[in-house]
């Protein structure tokens, strides 16, 4: 162990410690958090802001390094600094893919981060399914991972709805308050061990959609537009500095696609490399299965919406491959791989033909399945409207802006 340089996270850690982690997706990660904590875990979610994150940031990653991990490692860097904790009682994690992303290269990044400030001793924690580094203190347990994949779907239901229901309710701030409730209720319900079977989530599904459908609203004709991009720049207001917000300030309906597809395309991955290369049948069935499971909470997710006229339920991952399968290879799955394009596609079918494509700046695979499939999606879709925004240190959000009002301007014009 000492070898590596790697400080484990033991059982020991596991009842003082606090775990820090960076935020990418509010709603989801706030729901994770709780889980997290119903298993005996200290966990706090990070929410600082601003420049200085950035700025630290810069401190430890070279600004041409993946810009989500500059923030990443920016926004832990900056708690550790910060004062408000025992850094003798204090742990980092880290989400970590094992694929040909930057995004493998986090943890070893983050470490080199603490090696700098002479803070060796910190646990950095690989949240990872692959195997890659394991923690005694840490396990991903059955049950944690039941109820993890039950807060992401619910995390995607909310998200989508807050989206549909913000633009047209008629007292400001109702579909925000009511995304606290149900994650107020939802934690309080894992933690009696309850709302995670498929049964359960159906019925809360249902419930979830139902409360949204009846906050007072204004149904008025919106610019509609689809964000898609880099998953962490994708969703995580820190990076793409406060988007959807912006879209809702300029009258708009915001639709960004949910992070299960973007589970179900992973574990699809490996049965991709399996039917190409061959592979471990033991690994072949646990794929399988988890594929299964993820599409059976994706289809209530789409069943719950789709009780409802009002609202634009997402397409099915099956329909998203077959979507890609007309443009680009199934080998093509680098970073967000063909399901980006996927993603741009079903966004127009469903009528959210203005396209916001958020991508850190040289991001290899998003280059080429955002912005290099760009001209190819608009030979199909000639209404389609997109535009790909880079997200880096230097990138100034006037300019952004700028960027997007011209993309808006246009779907005015086209209107």
């Amino acid at each position: 162990m000492e070898s590596t340089g790697r400080i484990e996270f033991t059982r020991e850690m596991k009842k003082e410690y606090t775990i820090l982690t960076p935020n990418m997706a509010p709603i989801h990660f706030e729901l994770i958090k709780n889980v997290l904590e119903s298993f005996g875990y200290k966990i706090e979610l990070l929410r600082t802001t601003g420049r200085e994150i950035v700025d630290e940031g810069l401190k430890y990653v070279h600004n041409d390094t993946c810009y989500p991990a500059l923030l990443s490692i920016g926004q832990l860097m900056h708690a550790l600094h910060s004062g408000k904790y025992d850094l003798h009682k204090v742990a980092l994690i880290m989400t970590q893919t094992g694929g040909g992303c930057r995004a493998s290269n986090y943890i070893h990044l983050l470490r080199k981060a603490l090696h700098k400030d002479g803070l060796d001793f910190i646990p950095v924690i690989s949240l990872n399914l692959s195997g890659l580094e394991s923690n005694s203190g840490f396990k991903i347990t059955l049950p944690l991972l039941r109820r993890a994949i039950a807060a992401l779907t619910y995390g995607d239901l909310l998200m989508l709805l807050k989206n549909q229901t913000k633009p047209y309710e008629l007292t400001p701030g109702q579909s925000d308050a009511l995304v606290q409730d149900w994650i107020k209720r939802l934690t309080k319900l894992f933690e009696e061990n309850k709302a995670f079977t498929q049964r359960e989530v159906r019925a809360y599904f249902d419930e979830i959609t139902r409360s949204f459908a009846g906050l007072p609203q204004e149904r008025r004709e919106k610019t509609k537009v689809g964000i898609v991009g880099e998953i962490y720049v994708k969703y995580s207001p820190l990076a793409n500095n406060d988007l959807e917000d912006f879209l809702f300030q300029q009258g708009c309906e915001v639709m960004t696609p949910g992070i299960v597809g973007f589970m179900i395309f992973k574990v699809d991955n490996r049965l991709e490399d399996i039917r190409l290369y061959g592979g471990n049948a033991a690994k072949k069935q646990v794929c399988t299965l988890l594929k299964w499971y993820f599409t059976k909470f994706e289809a209530d997710l789409i069943a719950a919406v789709k009780k409802y006229p009002q609202f634009t339920a997402p397409s099915p991952y099956a329909h998203l491959k077959a979507l890609a399968g007309k443009v680009i290879g199934y080998g093509c799955k680098m970073g967000e791989g063909w399901l980006l394009t996927a993603e741009m596609m079903e966004l127009i079918e469903n009528g959210y033909e203005n396209v916001v494509c958020t991508q850190p700046f040289g991001c290899l695979p998003n280059h080429i399945v955002g912005k290099g499939m760009i001209r190819k999606v608009k030979s199909l879709y000639p209404r389609a409207n997109i535009v790909p925004i880079d997200y880096d240190p230097s990138a100034t959000k006037v300019n952004q802006e700028n960027r997007i009002k011209l993309m808006l301007a246009v779907a005015g014009e086209g209107a």
